[in-house]
C-alpha cells in the first residue's frame, strides 16, 4: 500500500502564539513588525528563538545572540518566552491535527507527522485535506501552518520547509529530482555543519550532488553508517514508521551553544551544573536512571573533546550526577582554552526500583540521597506546573543562563 504521510510545521511557532495573545489583548500583532523571542530583554542576554518575518529583513537569523541581533535591528522588539503558552497551543494544534488522522506523532512542540496511508476513499485529494487542516488552524487558533505531503516522513517534512508562511507543498517521487536535487546540501534533514563541510571541502554541494556520489567516497568521508542514510535521504528514501506513542529513549543529553567564549572554571561549572538540572528534570520525568556520564566541550576551532565515566549503580539525583559530570569536565578542560559549547548526557538507562541495602558506614550517604530525592522532586513539580523558569539556582541567574532542550531519543524545542 502506497504510504501518504503529512508533515505539519507551525510558522515562527514562538513568536506566532506569543502574537496571538497579544492581539487577543488589543495589542498590536509583532508578527508585522521587527520582532523576535528569546533572552531577558531587559539584559540583552539570551539567543534569537523565533523571528518576524520584517526582522529578516535586518538579517536577524534564529540561534544568534539576542545582543548582535539589537546590533543589527535597534528598533526591534524582544519579548520574553512563555513556556505554559506554548505548551497550550502546541497541544491545541495536534488536537485538530487529531480530528483527521488515524496516526498522530509528536516530532517537537511545534511539528508533528500525521498518517494517512490507507484513506484515500475518505481523504481522496491529499492537497485539499491539507489546506482544510491548514485553514482550520487559522482559523480557530489565529496562526499559520506549512503543511508538507510526501510518501514518507523525510519527504513530508522537506517539503514542509519550502516555501513559507501558511502554505501546503508536496514532495512525490516524481518530484525529487526537481524540487530536492537542487538545494543546498547542508537542507538535508540531519546534515549537521560539521557534515556539510565535510561535504562541500569534498565538492559536494547541492542534495542531488549528493545522491548521485560514490558510496565507497561518502563512506570514507562521513562513515559507513552515516554515509548509508545521508545518500538514502538525498534520494528521497526514509521507512522510518509514523508512530502514535514515541520508542523509549536510549539516552538524554543537553548542550548549549555558549553567547560569550567560556574562559574559567566558575563559569563553566555553573553552565554544567544548569545543563544537568534540564537533563536529569526531563530523566526523571519518564522514570529512568542513569549509570552512564558523559560530557562534551567544543573549542573555538570547532574541535570538540568529551569524557565520560560508568557508573557502579543508577542515579537519578541532579547533585550526584553533577559533581560526577564536575569531575569529568575538570580531567577533560585542563587546558582553559576557551569553549563555544558544552554539552553533557546520560546513557545506559535503567527503569524500575534499584534499591539496595546500604551498609552501616552508607548511612549518611543514603540521608543524603533521600534528601536530594526529595528536593528533585518538589523542583520537578513546581516546574511542571508554573513553567522551567520558575526556579534557577542564584549561581545560573547571576550569568543569566537559559538552557534550552535538545535531547537524544526525542526532539524537544
Amino acid at each position: 500500500m502506497e504510504r501518504l504521510i503529512f508533515h505539519v510545521d507551525v510558522n515562527s511557532a514562538f513568536l506566532s502564539w506569543e502574537a496571538v495573545r497579544r492581539v487577543k489583548n488589543g495589542e498590536p500583532d509583532i508578527r508585522l513588525i521587527p520582532s523576535c523571542v528569546g533572552g531577558d530583554p531587559g539584559s540583552r542576554r539570551g539567543i534569537v528563538v523565533a523571528k518576524s518575518i520584517p526582522a529578516k529583513k535586518y538579517h536577524v537569523t534564529t540561534g544568534e545572540p539576542v545582543s548582535l541581533a539589537l546590533r543589527k535591528c535597534p528598533s526591534l522588539l524582544v519579548v520574553p518566552s512563555d513556556f505554559r503558552l506554548y505548551a497550550k497551543c502546541s497541544r491545541d494544534f495536534k488536537e485538530i491535527c487529531r480530528r483527521y488522522a488515524p496516526v498522530v506523532e509528536e516530532f517537537s512542540i511545534d511539528e508533528c507527522f500525521l498518517d494517512f496511508t490507507g484513506t484515500s476513499r475518505i481523504y481522496p485529494d491529499p492537497i485539499a485535506l491539507a489546506r482544510e487542516i491548514k485553514d482550520r488552524i487559522r482559523e480557530e487558533l489565529g496562526f499559520t501552518v506549512n503543511v508538507g505531503i510526501g510518501r514518507n516522513k523525510l519527504c513530508a517534512k522537506m517539503a514542509s520547509d519550502f516555501e513559507k508562511p501558511d502554505k501546503v507543498h508536496t514532495l512525490f517521487p516524481e518530484e525529487i529530482e526537481e524540487k530536492l536535487w537542487p538545494l543546498p546540501v547542508r537542507d538535508l534533514l540531519f546534515i549537521g555543519k560539521a557534515s556539510a563541510q565535510k561535504l562541500e571541502e569534498a565538492g559536494i554541494f547541492t542534495i542531488g550532488q549528493l545522491a548521485r556520489s560514490d558510496p565507497a567516497e561518502m563512506a570514507a568521508l562521513l562513515g559507513t553508517k552515516m554515509s548509508i542514510q545521508a545518500r538514502n535521504y538525498a534520494n528521497g528514501i526514509d521507512d522510518s514508521p509514523v508512530r502514535e506513542h514515541p520508542e523509549e529513549a536510549k539516552g538524554y543529553s543537553n548542550e548549549i551553544t555558549l553567547e560569550e567564549d567560556v574562559t574559567t572554571m566558575e563559569v563553566a561549572e555553573t553552565i554544567l551544573r544548569a545543563l544537568t538540572d534540564s537533563v536529569t528534570r526531563h530523566m526523571r520525568s519518564e522514570g529512568a536512571k542513569t549509570m552512564g556520564v558523559s560530557v562534551s566541550i567544543r573549542y573555538l576551532d570547532f574541535k570538540t573533546r568529551s569524557h565520560q565515566k560508568t557508573l557502579q549503580e543508577p542515579l537519578d539525583t541532579s547533585r550526584e550526577i553533577y559533581e560526577i559530570a564536575r569531575e569529568l569536565l575538570g580531567e577533560l578542560w585542563k587546558d582553559q582554552r576557551p569553549l563555544r559549547l558544552m554539552g553533557i548526557s546520560l546513557t545506559n538507562l535503567s527503569r524500575g526500583d534499584y534499591g539496595r541495602q546500604m551498609t552501616f558506614f552508607e548511612e549518611d550517604r543514603k540521608k543524603d540521597r533521600e534528601r536530594d530525592e526529595k528536593l528533585d522532586r518538589t523542583m520537578d513539580e513546581l516546574k511542571d506546573r508554573f513553567g522551567s523558569e520558575i526556579i534557577k539556582r542564584g549561581s545560573v541567574m547571576s550569568l543569566g543562563i537559559h538552557v534550552a532542550k535538545k535531547f537524544n531519543g526525542r526532539k524537544d524545542s
